[in-house]
């Protein structure tokens, strides 16, 4: 175990409390250089680390900050190599990985094929995007995630992207983060827990205009795991993930099941999770089509509608008051109360 380990493991078995460096220095087997040397490559990463005269070093949070050394040390073999680009602060994830995937962000320049599965991770966006233009409320300590794909599927079959990453971070909830209750997803692009919702995707194409082809795909996602900040109309229907997980595992298990997912997207892999998480089937719904709300609050004139189910393409089944059914790809719908 390196030092760095060594000491942040020592730190957290006595969170809360002073351990002063000469102690960590004779149990460490280290000397004290060597300890102030990890202390400031811990608080480089992230780590809260409060230090005092005669007492020694105190670790604030046990909670590992999401770091890109943090979220390769959760990632599978496969994958560990892909690019992972961390900020504090962005405007959006997505805009990041636009130009990180077409060659235009002189931080990161790519290399031949080191775009395609790529991340860029932040822990606030100033300009968050939501569906149908409306803007993505990103305040600090959410985890806000874009992924890079190199589409190798129909792009007929574009709403699979969404469907399948809406069951990617479903299950990636589920599986890291403890939760008393399952999540469940509300189509096509919204994941919910207790009633609330903690997630939302944006899934945007990058077009190569000299082949007037999708070259790329940018997969959006903003988890929700704190309220601090919300805004009062917001706190109606959002929610979070909280309690003791790692950001770094979860993020690392979404990347890790979104890219399992898309690199066969055909095979539907997805489609059952989708399937047995999607709370509208059998609900009443009204659909809006050309014209969406702004907001949770307006009201616009929905076209009530029955769900019917999920089609294996991920478009929403829908039979209308006048008995026509249709499947729906595009659009959005609401509860009708």
């Amino acid at each position: 175990m390196s030092v760095r380990d060594s000491v942040l493991e020592a730190l957290q078995q006595e969170q809360g409390s002073y351990l002063s460096g000469e102690k960590l220095s004779e149990e460490l087997n280290v000397s004290r250089a060597a300890v102030w040397k990890a202390i400031k490559s811990l608080r480089e990463e992230g780590y809260r680390i409060d230090a005092v005269t005669r007492r020694g070093y105190c670790l604030r949070d046990s909670e590992a900050p999401l770091t890109e050394k943090e979220i390769r040390s959760f990632l599978p073999v496969r994958y560990r190599n892909n690019g992972i680009y961390v900020y504090e602060v962005t405007d959006s994830t997505n805009n990041r990985a636009r130009e990180i995937a077409i060659g235009a962000d002189p931080d990161h320049p790519a290399g031949p094929g080191e775009e395609s599965g790529a991340a860029v991770i932040a822990l606030q966006q100033s300009a968050g995007k939501g569906r149908l233009g409306r803007s993505f409320f990103s305040p600090k300590e959410g985890i806000y995630l874009s992924i890079i794909v190199k589409p190798k599927f129909d792009l007929t079959r574009s709403v699979l992207v969404t469907v399948a990453t809406a069951a990617a971070v479903a299950e990636a909830v589920d599986k890291i983060c403890g939760q008393k209750t399952e999540t469940q997803i509300k189509w096509v692009n919204d994941v919910y827990l207790d009633g609330k919702k903690i997630c939302g995707i944006l899934t945007e194409g990058i077009t190569d205009f000299e082949s007037g082809q999708i070259d790329h795909v940018v997969i959006g996602i903003g988890i929700n795991t704190t309220l601090d900040g919300f805004p009062e109309d917001l706190l109606q229907v959002a929610g979070a993930v909280r309690g003791d997980y790692s950001k770094s595992a979860l993020a690392a298990e979404v990347i890790t099941r979104v890219l399992d997912y898309t690199e066969d997207l055909e095979a539907r892999e997805f489609m059952k999770t989708y399937k047995e998480k999607s709370f509208l089937i059998g609900r009443d719904v009204k659909v809006f089509k050309g014209v969406y709300r702004t907001s949770p609050e307006e009201d616009l004139s929905g076209i009530p509608a029955r769900v019917l189910g999920i089609s294996e393409d991920g478009g929403l089944d829908v039979i209308y008051t006048d008995g026509r059914r249709e499947t729906l790809v595009t659009g959005e719908v609401t509860i009708r109360t």
